[in-house]
């Protein structure tokens, strides 16, 4: 496999890339940025250097990830291969499924009545401004 070793320098937004959790780099780099990776509960930079053994905080979308880092690579390879680079926590995964199932009984989620009427959607633009 195409690894880089754990003496060389990769950069946080290239493996994050290379590991598959976003699809680009610009993407990984503007949620570095944005502070949606921390590691040791700090927010980190773009050109931090993980290494072997580093545990990161991932959040995307509704997820929030725990992940160590396995190995060290620049290279994007297939999703089973992007995954020997890194572990998910148990606890990670545990709180994951069970915001999953939250989401998918709608504890979590807005119930309506289903789409407006007729009559409703013209209150909402006359509310709105938008109805001349």
């Amino acid at each position: 496999m195409a690894y880089e070793q754990d003496d060389d320098k990769v950069r946080l937004d290239k493996w994050l890339w290379a590991a598959r959790f976003y699809k680009s780099r610009a993407l990984a780099k503007a949620a570095i940025e944005s502070g949606k990776v921390h590691c040791r509960g700090e927010r980190c930079k773009p050109g931090k250097e993980p290494r072997v053994g580093d545990e990161f905080v991932l959040r995307t979308g509704f997820d929030e990830r725990t992940v160590v880092v396995k190995a060290l690579s620049i290279v994007r390879r297939g999703a089973p291969e992007a995954q020997t680079l890194y572990e998910e926590t148990e606890e990670s995964i545990r709180r994951r499924e069970q915001a999953a199932e939250l989401r998918k009984a709608g504890a979590l989620g807005v119930t309506t009545d289903g789409r407006p009427t007729k009559k409703q959607r013209r209150q909402i633009h006359q509310f709105q401004g938008n109805y001349d």
